[in-house]
């Protein structure tokens, strides 16, 4: 990955930003349309759907890019799902430190289907604009 910075008088020049503020816009007006209500109050939760859903060039979260691990929904907790219930607080910090040695291995994983989705988009344009 490539960091780049762009001005802030030109946000239009960071495509991948425009899209995901596009995404959040939509979710919190969604929201707003069922719900009403002050956007800000809606904030956290249009964040929280951003984060936790899988993208399609991934196949996975960002949540669980950046943290090894999907994120347990708050419903999750009260219901008796199969992670809840086999949480085990005693071996708890053994499986962090284990899926922490794992992370590595994850996110080349996650490259690796990031490339292949790149080439395929380039293969499809290639395709399209050749013939």
């Amino acid at each position: 990955m490539k960091q780049r910075f762009t001005i802030v008088a030109h946000p239009l020049s960071n495509g991948q930003v425009e899209v995901t503020n596009h995404i959040l816009v939509q979710g919190i007006k969604r929201r707003l349309e069922r719900v009403g209500g002050n956007w800000a109050e809606e904030l956290t939760s249009v964040l929280w759907a951003y984060k936790t859903t899988p993208r399609g060039p991934t196949g996975e979260s960002p949540f669980s890019f950046v943290y090894g691990t999907e994120a347990i929904i708050p419903v999750e907790l009260g219901m008796p799902s199969h992670r809840v219930m086999n949480f085990f607080k005693m071996f708890n910090e053994d499986l962090l430190r284990e899926s922490l040695d794992l992370i590595k291995e994850f996110r080349e994983k996650t490259f690796t289907r990031i490339q292949r989705y790149k080439n395929t988009m380039i293969n499809s344009y290639n395709k399209r604009v050749r013939a």
